[in-house]
């Protein structure tokens, strides 16, 4: 299988389920357990792209100037910061530590 031929099945198949998605019958997404089923799901996916962000790099799990980052984005979070002074704010972390050479 060639790469083009990977890409124009995974286009199919992604137009293919969004078409699916259109013949549902809207009372069956209107019921409570699907709708929380989504909004779970949400929560999961966004939870494992940051922990595979953090953690990983390639095929490879890391442990560099990141984790600290996330560890300080997550208590100003907690703390009801702003969301523009948690982003500098972990930045600045992982900036100082690969300054200092802790974290690489």
């Amino acid at each position: 299988m060639t790469l083009w031929t990977a890409v124009l099945l995974a286009a199919i198949v992604c137009v293919a389920l969004k078409t699916i998605g259109y013949l549902i019958p809207p009372r069956w997404l209107e019921a409570p357990r699907p709708a929380r089923i989504a909004d779970l799901l949400t929560v999961a996916l966004l939870a494992a792209l940051v922990a595979v962000q953090t953690f990983g790099a390639g095929q490879a799990v890391v442990a560099d100037a990141r984790i600290p980052a996330v560890l300080v984005a997550a208590g100003l979070l907690l703390l009801r910061a702003p969301f523009l002074v948690v982003v500098v704010a972990a930045a600045v972390v992982a900036a100082l530590l690969r300054l200092w050479g802790w974290a690489v």
